[in-house]
């Protein structure tokens, strides 16, 4: 049973289906949360932000807490001497990639924060290859980041003005590598519990710090209708199974050949921000075209592997 699952997940087109899956759910979050901050979101406090992403985690980690407790038959918590590592992941990943994350955005403009957190597969597989050292840093794998990356710019460049400006670009790339490492950790972490045990315990703790972070600074947030519970609890469902799936490709898988899928996500944020906020964009449809081909064929790349030719002698 275990070959087989191993097998599934490590399977190419299951990994491009699952990864892609992922991101598709991960670009979703920008149209909703768009449409869904107005409603909940009273004043423009980074505070409030942060209560709303720990109750939006909290819940992410229930759900995910839930659906293991119901497919096992029994409740399901990580062995004590792993709670600790979890909590690190936790930091990583929901508390320091968001905090930072949200006061990188709210003191640089929309495209330049796509951009930087465009740079999450770069930083992904930068601090495995040079800080854990878990895989080695090849040529192939810069190039494709780099293809990938390309096709992110030539979405959303419009005249963009490369000043850096500390509090706003400089903390979204510090969201990055804040992912990074949370990546390679679920990575290293994921042979010693299951990985969606992580992603359910993680948010937990996670969502219960942002919580904390956002009433302590006095954040408020208001549920006044149906439209916004709906929202809060997709954009929960997105992040349990986008976040455990994606650690079951990375514990099954090279953290490379699943970190550069991460390039899909502007992608499909653009796309289904356009067909579900409905707005008048000035991007050609040209120019989201190749992004397409651009990103797919970095993808591809990283992930090609020729095959051997059988020698008859």
């Amino acid at each position: 049973m275990n070959s087989e699952r191993n097998s599934f997940f490590s399977n190419p087109i299951s990994v491009a289906l699952i990864a892609c899956f992922c991101c598709a759910l991960w670009g979703s979050a920008t149209p909703f949360i768009k449409i869904g901050s107005p409603l909940m979101i009273p004043d423009d406090k980074i505070a409030s932000t942060m209560l709303f992403a720990g109750i939006r985690f909290f819940l992410a980690g229930c759900m995910v807490i839930l659906y293991s407790c119901i497919t096992c038959r029994r409740f399901v918590a990580p062995k004590i001497k792993n709670i600790r590592k979890i909590t690190w992941v936790a930091m990583f990943q929901t508390v320091i990639q968001y905090v930072f994350f949200y006061i990188g955005v709210a003191n640089t403009t929309a495209v330049k924060a796509t951009l930087g957190s465009g740079c999450g597969s770069f930083s992904a597989i930068l601090v495995t290859t040079l800080i854990f050292r878990s895989e080695k840093l090849t040529l192939k794998k810069l190039l494709a980041c780099l293809i990938g990356f390309l096709g992110i710019l030539l979405v959303h460049f419009d005249g963009l003005d490369f000043t850096m400006n500390f509090l706003g670009d400089g903390f979204v790339l510090l969201a990055t590598i804040a992912y990074g490492v949370s990546a390679s950790l679920i990575k290293r972490y994921s042979d010693l519990e299951s990985p969606v045990v992580i992603s359910g315990y993680q948010f937990l703790i996670g969502g219960l710090i942002m919580t904390a972070i956002g009433i302590l600074f006095g954040g408020t947030v208001i549920f006044s209708d149906f439209i916004s519970w709906y929202i809060l609890l997709y954009l929960a469902l997105l992040s349990a199974v986008a976040y455990s799936l994606w650690g079951i490709l990375l514990k099954y898988n090279p953290l490379s050949k699943v970190a550069v899928y991460g390039f899909m996500i502007p992608v499909f944020g653009v796309i289904l921000s356009q067909l579900i906020l409905t707005e008048n964009s000035s991007l050609p449809v040209w120019r989201l075209y190749v992004a397409l081909v651009l990103v797919s064929f970095g993808i591809y790349w990283l992930n090609y592997e020729p095959k051997q030719k059988k020698r008859l002698f």
